[in-house]
């Protein structure tokens, strides 16, 4: 008995492949979100400390939004606890940003809740 082997790599490639994209994907999806958590966190130590030198909220939301570089700028949550009113010289500020991360990989949503909230915060103390 002769065996035929023709088209076998094909069908090992066809069944592969699939779990192979699914799998750089993946792979590529976890790298947009540890870019952007390192980035928030990078722009909120810079962030914090306009108002450690003093700055009012809107300075500080206003410099937050044009430093930091995301897919959609509007969605960028920007927060400074306390509030401008309410702070004094020696007492601590605290900026916090947080961004909204949709994946890319398809049935990551059915396992993780998407969009996947990236929060980053930094304290400093006011001059």
């Amino acid at each position: 008995m002769i065996k035929n082997e023709n088209g076998q790599s094909i069908v090992e490639t066809a069944l592969l492949l699939p779990i192979l994209l699914l799998l750089l994907v993946g792979i590529f999806d976890f790298g947009r979100i540890l870019y952007t958590q390192v980035h928030l966190q990078m722009a909120t130590q810079e962030t914090v400390r306009l108002g450690g030198l003093g700055r009012d909220d809107s300075e500080i939301v206003m410099f937050a939004k044009d430093y930091v570089h995301v897919q959609d700028p509007t969605q960028l949550v920007v927060s400074v606890i306390p509030r401008q009113s309410s702070r004094k010289s020696g007492d601590y500020v605290t900026v916090e940003l947080s961004y909204p991360m949709t994946f890319i990989t398809p049935f990551l949503d059915n396992i993780l809740h998407s969009p996947f909230e990236i929060t980053a915060n930094s304290t400093i103390r006011v001059e």
